[in-house]
C-alpha cells in the first residue's frame, strides 16, 4: 500500500468519524450515516490494499525477488 493511499484512507476515515459524532451530537441522522459511510468504505479501500500486497508479496516469494 503507497503511502498516499495510507494517508487518503486515514483522512477518509477520520473525516467519517468526525461526520458521524456531529450528527449524532446534533441528531442530524443523515450526517451519521453519511460518516459511518465513509468509514466503511476507507475499510474496504484498505482492505483492498492490503489484498494487493499480500499478492504482491506471494508473487515476489514465487518469483524468487
Amino acid at each position: 500500500m503507497g503511502l498516499d493511499d495510507k494517508i487518503s484512507n486515514k483522512a477518509e476515515d477520520l473525516g467519517g468519524k468526525a461526520k458521524e459524532a456531529a450528527g449524532s451530537a446534533t441528531g442530524d441522522r443523515d450526517l451519521e450515516a453519511e460518516g459511518k459511510g465513509d468509514q466503511a468504505s476507507s475499510a474496504i479501500k484498505d482492505a483492498g490494499e492490503k489484498i494487493k500486497d499480500a499478492a504482491s508479496t506471494v508473487k515476489d516469494k514465487l518469483t524468487g525477488h
